[in-house]
């Protein structure tokens, strides 16, 4: 499986009276981020399945990213993906979804670097995952514990 790791891109502040979950992508981040998947998608990047966490900065991402790559199908929310998540339900929603040849999980720091982290089998390891960016891991097993292969990471700042 070709795994893509996709932070959502710049959002908003919260709002006075807000919370986290409803902040939404800025016009910048919206910019930044379809700037980062027109890079992808010349590589190749077309995920078979995307799942998102339910914040809207999340979804519109990911909807972002959908469109971009030219993904037809529903965007599946989890709340595993939500950023106090921990990467061992992540990584057990991933073997649900084993069958797929590429998914897009598209979510928030700090879970993100974690879970990249743990897809390697070093979970010590420090990775700064920056708002847009996206990274490849391929998986050929999905035995208990994960054992990916860091094929590639991608930042807006290199776009």
């Amino acid at each position: 499986m070709q795994l893509y790791i996709l932070r959502h891109g710049i959002a908003e502040n919260v709002k006075p009276g807000g919370s986290d979950p409803d902040r939404a992508l800025t016009a910048e981040g919206k910019k930044k981020l379809r700037e980062t998947l027109r890079t992808v998608e010349k590589a190749g990047v077309a995920p078979e399945l995307m799942i998102s966490s339910p914040y809207v900065r999340a979804m519109e991402t990911a909807v972002i990213a959908a469109e971009v790559l030219g993904y037809k199908h529903n965007v599946l929310q989890t709340t595993v993906l939500i950023p106090s998540t921990d990467p061992k339900p992540v990584w057990e929603e991933i073997r649900i979804h084993r069958s797929a040849a590429s998914l897009m999980l598209v979510g928030h720091e700090p879970l993100l670097s974690a879970l990249a982290a743990y897809l390697l089998g070093a979970p010590s390891v420090n990775i700064d995952v920056k708002k847009g960016a996206i990274i490849r891991i391929d998986i050929e097993t999905f035995g208990p514990q994960p054992r990916g292969v860091l094929k590639w990471m991608l930042v807006p700042k290199l776009v």
